[in-house]
């Protein structure tokens, strides 16, 4: 594998584990909604919650802040991206509306949603690459260490 695929999808699944870490942190307070409201200030709330916790957990000063609320902002435009404009339920039943599946509008589904991880993917590597990267090597070991036994505990 070349280097550069590599980096890229360990940072794919860095920045990937690392917000699930944060959402499953920061679902307490806002219950299930989380990225999932539809107003704007809910999502603001729910990113300065979220941002809050991480920097409490890794001791982040300002400039850190900062580059984890890009880091975040750059996942959420993925996720809207990845989401698209029309409802997938819909979609899906559009698919088997007939008495054959349709696999060409299947096909474009999936085509669409590839184009969204290749138009925003460039821009979340970036802020998780600018994001580890400013942190300290005691915060980057606290990451790995997260990282390593995701799935078994949370942070603490």
């Amino acid at each position: 594998m070349k280097a550069w695929l590599k980096r890229t999808v360990v940072g794919l699944f860095g920045a990937s584990a690392l917000l699930g870490g944060v959402a499953a942190c920061s679902n307490t307070q806002y219950g299930h909604h989380g990225w999932h409201t539809s107003g704007g200030e809910d999502i603001a709330k729910f990113k300065a919650r979220a941002v809050e916790k991480l920097a409490d957990r890794l001791a982040l000063d300002a400039a850190q802040k900062g580059k984890l609320a890009t880091l975040i902002d750059r996942v959420q435009e993925q996720r809207l991206a990845l989401r698209g404009a029309t409802d997938p339920r819909q979609d899906l039943q559009s698919l088997v509306k007939d008495g054959t599946f349709d696999r060409w509008h299947a096909q474009d589904l999936v085509n669409a949603k590839l184009q969204a991880v290749r138009d925003k993917s460039p821009q979340v590597i970036a802020a998780m690459a600018d994001f580890y990267d400013a942190l300290k090597p005691e915060q980057q070991q606290k990451v790995r260490d997260y990282l390593q036994r995701a799935g078994h505990r949370r942070w603490g």
